[in-house]
């Protein structure tokens, strides 16, 4: 029997794992005093400021990505003794964690291969930390072919009245994918933010095609006059600044890609024209599936619909608790080697 004490959790930064062996902050909010800290990915909710030489557990591309946003991450290593990464799909360089062969946490999760990203990957575990993003039933997404299907149709559709698309999705991971998925229309212009992120893609081995022109160039130069064209955009509510005036001068058409989309309200609460549920995360159904694959004795939720998640697999027979239902620990958790 392997006795493991005290998985802290905190909401001053983020989970502490404390075991016999070491102390292990996983995606920690700050830089912490002492110990390991793991950065699961390079999303900006997920890395801070400064690690001062901390020793941090990363992957090589989460460290260029993250340089790319203005964070450097230098004493980095992929492993550490009795810790093992896996592909957590969710974007380029995102892992999750195996500690002592134990504990999983998985950081944001996917399982659904999209372009140039593959399923995450999973790992038999005694106990999973899970993020529970979309832990709700109401959230299961339709097949990718299907939204490329229904969004490929749409810009043929606009293209053939001479009006240009903007397709909106986070700077760093759903515009890559929308690069990738969208790039054979022409002209495509990127906004400076979506560009610097694919050239770091390009950089560091990922082909999103090469159709691409800067949207700020191509303004200056009054290229947007020679309608229509699709513009790669990061995701921002119909009501900035920026999306009306695409519209009021262009006439362009707002497309938001977000899991968010499968609620009935969503398009409407962020004023676009269409949106298009594309996630970087489970569903609620895959979310499921990774519990099945993991086979833990014990399961923690976190992030997003946690207690909802926590509570439906209570029902289905697991020990399971949201993080906000531990509230500072649990300590004593036996599980058989």
């Amino acid at each position: 029997m392997t006795l493991l004490r005290d998985i802290s959790i905190t909401n001053s930064n983020g989970i502490i794992l404390s075991t016999k062996k070491r102390k292990v902050f996983l995606d920690p909010e700050k830089p912490p005093d002492s110990g390991l800290s793991f950065v699961s990915h390079a999303h900006l909710d997920h890395i801070h400021s400064s690690f001062d030489g901390k020793r941090v557990i990363a992957s090589a591309e989460t460290v260029r990505l993250a340089k790319e946003r203005g964070f450097n991450i230098n004493n980095y290593s992929e492993e550490d003794e009795d810790i093992e990464t896996f592909d957590a799909g969710h974007i380029l360089g995102s892992r999750a964690i195996l500690i002592d062969n134990s504990i999983f946490y998985t950081g944001d999760f996917a399982l659904r291969p999209r372009a140039f990203l593959g399923s995450g990957k999973a790992t038999k575990c005694d106990v999973l930390i899970m993020e529970t993003t979309f832990g709700s039933p109401e959230y299961v997404f339709p097949p990718v072919a299907k939204v490329l299907e229904q969004t490929n149709r749409l810009i043929a559709e606009m293209f053939s009245k001479g009006v240009p698309v903007v397709l909106m999705g986070y700077p760093l991971g759903k515009s890559q994918i929308l690069s990738h998925y969208f790039s054979f229309w022409d002209p495509v212009y990127v906004c400076e933010s979506i560009a610097k992120m694919n050239s770091a893609h390009t950089e560091l081995g990922v082909s999103l095609g090469t159709n691409f022109k800067k949207y700020e160039e191509a303004k200056e130069k009054g290229l947007l006059n020679r309608k229509p064209w699709v513009l790669l955009s990061p995701l921002m509510s119909g009501r900035s600044r920026f999306v009306k005036e695409l519209k009021e001068e262009y006439g362009a058409v707002s497309v938001a890609f977000s899991g968010w989309a499968c609620r009935p309200g969503y398009k409407n609460a962020m004023n676009v024209d269409y949106a298009f549920p594309i996630s970087d995360h489970c569903d609620f159904n895959e979310l499921l599936q990774l519990v099945k694959q993991c086979s833990p004795k014990k399961v923690i939720t976190v992030h997003g619909q946690n207690e909802t998640f926590a509570t439906f697999l209570q029902k289905q027979g697991y020990d399971a608790q949201s993080s906000s239902a531990l509230h500072t620990s649990m300590t004593d958790f036996i599980h058989e080697d």
